[in-house]
């Protein structure tokens, strides 16, 4: 159990979301970096999908009232610990009375803290996640305030709870030969071309070859993106359609949006492009005013760096209990 003694606005409780409900207008949601929150989980013995704390606002603190194995994943820099610095991305014990503190990061946007066991708040549709816009999921469909209690759930798996040593190497870090690196400070964002991308003309070759700003009116919903505009050569008259995490619309103002976790269920802007799955955790970590630039990608190096990716959870996963094992014949 904990007590939450500092937190800003939009910390919320989030899993891997409630996919399965779009038809009825339930936006799948979910943690904005997947990757952070699924390691944090496995680090500390709980199936990759249980709930997590989303902290993108700091800084943030909790006050553990009994005695907690956590993880710290997500943003860079390191966390406090009753006031000393520890290392992030790996399981540490915690006792009754520790406080955690979660400084703004240097340059990431968003932690992710998983606990042995998960937050144990209600299930809806098959998740915990909070959904802000509908109100619901989490603690009372809201963000975290100051004086919430989190109870723990029974979502671990049973092994000895590491005190310290078990770690993983960041996704970044593990998997450079899958992303493109930080090109002077721009974030390369790999994309398809979508279904109305033709409509473009010349504007669609300025897409990819412009930077492009996060606005600050960006959410979980979607980025809004800055820029000089782009629009379609002519004018046709679309019909509502599906929308999912990664769409990018073209709205008659002509600055692109990317529909991210909470993305709407269905929308009628044309579709230039769609970002591939496996860079939208790239995209959760970046902050408002964050450059990007979209490099034209293809449907084999977004299955490439999928398998890249889930390599990268199965090699922590089946190596977490090993370390475990070991943990506890040392001790």
């Amino acid at each position: 159990m904990m007590e939450i003694v500092e937190t800003g606005p939009f910390n919320t409780v989030q899993d891997l979301g409630r996919p399965g409900f779009r038809d009825i207008g339930v936006s799948a949601g979910g943690a904005m970096d997947p990757l952070a929150a699924s390691i944090g989980n496995i680090l500390v013995g709980n199936p990759a999908g249980s709930a997590t704390v989303e902290v993108q606002t700091f800084p943030f603190k909790l006050r553990f009232t009994v005695p907690s194995v956590f993880a710290v994943t997500g943003a860079d820099g390191n966390y406090l610990l009753n006031g000393k610095e520890q290392l992030s991305w790996s399981a540490r014990q915690a006792h009754g009375g520790d406080v955690l503190e979660l400084r703004h990061p240097p340059k990431m946007a968003r932690a992710y803290i998983a606990f042995a066991g998960g937050v144990d708040v209600p299930l809806l549709m098959g998740s915990r996640s909070t959904a802000l816009r509908g109100n619901f999921g989490g603690v009372e469909g809201r963000s975290l305030t100051t004086g919430d209690i989190l109870l723990l759930g029974a979502d671990g798996d049973g092994l000895p709870l590491p005190t310290d040593g078990l770690a993983a190497v960041t996704p970044l870090r593990a998997m450079a030969d899958a992303f493109p690196p930080v090109l002077e400070g721009v974030l390369q964002v790999r994309a398809i071309p979508a279904g109305e991308h033709h409509l473009f003309g010349e504007d669609a070759e300025a897409f990819w070859g412009r930077e492009w700003r996060i606005s600050s009116r960006s959410d979980r919903t979607g980025y809004r993106l800055t820029g000089d505009p782009i629009k379609p050569v002519m004018t046709v008259e679309m019909r509502s359609h599906g929308v999912v995490p990664g769409v990018v619309q073209v709205p008659p103002g002509g600055e692109p949006i990317i529909q991210m976790s909470d993305a709407n269920t269905a929308g009628g802007y044309p579709k230039i492009a769609g970002v591939i799955e496996a860079d939208l955790w790239r995209l959760g970590q970046a902050r408002p005013g964050a450059t990007i630039r979209f490099v034209r990608s293809s449907h084999d190096e977004a299955r490439r760096v999928e398998k890249a990716v889930a390599a990268y959870i199965e090699d922590i996963r089946q190596t977490a209990p090993m370390v475990k094992r070991a943990l506890k014949a040392m001790a």
